[in-house]
């Protein structure tokens, strides 16, 4: 039996010489590379234990040869490249979570906010361990991904572990339509605005800026809590115009490849819809990419007090290629750096002010419900006055109950009212 498996490896080795004069070739031949990869795809399409095609073949190497650069560079075919699309322009049927390749070990980025993932518990760092009892030790993004999305309706069992811990669990979560929602927005006091950014889609900016423009319509501006924790990032384009509403002029971040040349710069530009009430951001571990572009501009530009934790690290810039047959290639271009020429790439921004997130204790004892005037039966109700002048809005039970629950949140909205006595932030100019 030794004396075979011997025979079948020199074997293996007199094919692999007979093979090899193309190979020497001398390093000055551009086209030595491609004769190895030709010999070595012709062995494997000849003797592999299974049969496979040449496509597979071909589309494994691309795959391989672009995921090894870096976490975020891939080869997607023509069905995952149209799914790429549809993430920044409609919606899916999935769980809502956004996931990265982290040390070899499926990570989350963060949950979206408002879908099953976020309501199962889900938390920016856990770590996917098995997706329907598969192992994601040695599994791909792209094939994560579409392993966690699927039919409206239809479940999928994930095995994760929480940051910190070491006990896994499993939980089974529905999929549902994952509407591509940018921004949504809240009073947190009169006069002091609540903005959240989940993504950065192609609707992002319109949708902020109409939130902006429906709540001053009525009511005076005096600071606004911009929260983008856990909040992935997306399109580039959409950052700078999120960047240059609060901005006046001046850099919000330039991007550099390989050499020098290839820098390019995104400015803000004066307008008269540029909004100047003071900012509190709001970032934390799931702050990633555009988020962290938007974070750190309005830092350096000392025009926002960052407030949370510190964000993603991920400083990169990838570019969309299709390719004639529908696949396409998204592939790291360059590094971006904020307007002091800071690059954050596996650092993230750090906050102004370090404040953890505090888990809110759940069935703790506070004494009993707080009763208010407006829980009394038959309180009278007083009937806002037009121009939002002396019936300022009422504060929503949602607000109400997040500003319990999130300690990040209630300092937040302390120090954006306290910015213009503090005279820490500038204009931003």
């Amino acid at each position: 039996m030794r004396f075979a498996v011997w025979l079948g490896t020199f074997l293996l080795l007199a094919l692999l010489t007979l093979a090899t004069p193309p190979l020497l070739a001398t390093q000055d031949d551009p086209y030595a590379a491609l004769g190895r990869f030709s010999d070595v795809l012709d062995l494997v399409e000849k003797n592999y234990v299974h049969e496979v095609s040449r496509d597979e073949l071909v589309n494994g190497a691309i795959k391989g040869m672009l995921e090894q650069l870096d976490p975020h560079s891939t080869y997607m075919d023509a069905e995952e490249f149209q799914e790429m699309q549809i993430r920044t322009t409609g919606e899916f049927g999935g769980i809502g979570i956004e996931i990265t390749l982290r040390d070899g070990r499926l990570t989350v980025i963060s949950p979206i906010e408002d879908t099953p993932a976020f309501e199962a518990g889900l938390k920016s760092g856990d770590i996917i361990l098995e997706i329907d009892g598969q192992n994601t030790q040695d599994i791909s993004l792209l094939e994560a991904v579409n392993k966690i999305r699927g039919p409206k309706g239809s479940t999928v069992e994930l095995t994760l572990i929480h940051q910190g811990d070491t006990k896994p669990y499993t939980v089974s979560i529905k999929r549902a339509t994952i509407p591509i929602r940018g921004a949504k927005s809240n009073e947190l006091e009169p006069g002091y605005l609540y903005l959240r950014l989940m993504s950065f889609n192609e609707n992002t900016t319109k949708e902020m800026r109409d939130a902006i423009s429906d709540y001053t319509r009525d009511n005076a501006l005096k600071g606004i809590v911009l929260d983008m924790r856990g909040n992935p990032g997306g399109l580039l384009n959409q950052a700078v115009a999120v960047a240059d509403t609060f901005l006046s002029g001046g850099n919000i971040v330039y991007i550099k490849g390989r050499d020098d040349a290839s820098r390019e710069d995104f400015n803000a530009r004066p307008s008269a819809s540029d909004v100047t009430a003071p900012l509190v951001v709001l970032i934390n571990a799931g702050s990633a990419s555009a988020s962290e572009i938007v974070a750190g501009a309005l830092q350096d530009r000392k025009r926002a007090l960052i407030l949370g934790e510190p964000s993603f690290g991920k400083a990169t810039v990838q570019t969309i290629i299709p390719l004639a047959d529908g696949s396409g290639i998204k592939l790291t271009k360059a590094l971006y750096y904020t307007p002091n020429g800071r690059s954050i790439q596996a650092e993230g921004i750090v906050p102004d002010i370090a404040v953890p997130f505090e888990e809110p204790a759940e069935g703790k004892d506070n004494g009993g419900p707080v009763l208010r005037e407006k829980d009394m039966r038959g309180h009278i109700e007083v009937a806002p006055q037009k121009g939002g002048k002396a019936g300022a809005p009422k504060v929503s039970d949602e607000m109400r109950v997040r500003l319990e629950r999130d300690n990040q949140l209630r300092m937040a909205l302390q120090f954006v009212k306290k910015l213009p006595e503090l005279g820490l932030i500038g204009a931003g100019k």
